[in-house]
């Protein structure tokens, strides 16, 4: 599944943009590990893998948004306030959204690094905890997560410029006593289709903050407040 992925707050099940134009923290591509225990566990395990790619045209103003996108992670705005807060220069904090799987609510907290690349950044997982109900605050020990979002800029096929934004996430987890009785295979498509839904969702609305977050930069609008409201 969202990225992009630039200062204050919290983050959704999804998304997290930069603060300054063209680095979002909505970019986000990091990979991340919860802390995993030194014994080896026996617990069946399943694996979810979603991947997404979302586009977007820009109405290039004076100021180039190549220009944008290649400013310092130190100048990126934080695009939603409500979900993502700036850790360091280059670090960031995003609350996803809440959402259910099978009869549980789950809300990721993602820390996440963001890495200037040409054209863009790379957005990265560097840990994810899990908030919720009490069996879901106990998976933060048996679960692994890696997640990249790629956000760049180029040129499309008619000469306009456009934003896209690349995200993999991939999650691996021991399933809980009380889900072993499901078959693996159904825990693993419920799972994906999560992920897929949550990046479906994300990803346009990160691009979109990203859009209007370059249209204020270009346009001298120095004060770069979030453009989010917190809402998925």
């Amino acid at each position: 599944m969202a990225a992009s992925l630039r200062s204050p707050p919290p983050v959704p099940a999804s998304a997290f943009r930069r603060s300054r134009p063209g680095a979002a923290v909505v970019r986000a591509s990091s990979s991340s590990s919860s802390s995993s225990s030194t014994a080896v566990s026996s617990a069946p395990k399943a694996r979810f893998v979603a991947r997404r790619s979302e586009s977007t045209s820009v109405q290039q103003l004076a100021r180039p948004l190549a220009e944008y996108m290649g400013l310092p992670a130190s100048q990126y705005s934080v695009l939603d306030a409500e979900r993502i807060e700036r850790v360091d220069d280059s670090t960031f904090r995003c609350y996803v959204y809440r959402f259910r799987f099978f009869a549980l609510e789950v809300c990721p907290v993602l820390l996440v690094r963001v890495d200037e690349e040409p054209n863009g950044c790379c957005i990265r997982l560097l840990s994810c905890k899990l908030e919720g109900s009490p069996l879901v605050e106990a998976q933060n020990d048996k679960f692994s997560a890696s997640m990249a979002n790629r956000v760049f800029c180029n040129n499309s096929s008619d000469g306009s410029q456009q934003l896209t934004s690349d995200a993999t996430i991939e999650v691996t987890i021991d399933i809980p006593f009380p889900f072993r009785a499901i078959p693996v295979e159904a825990i693993e498509s419920s799972g994906r289709q999560v992920l897929e839904q949550l990046l479906r969702v994300m990803l346009p609305r990160f691009l979109k903050q990203l859009d209007k977050d370059y249209q204020a930069w270009a346009s001298g609008d120095s004060s770069r407040k979030p453009l989010g409201t917190g809402e998925i």
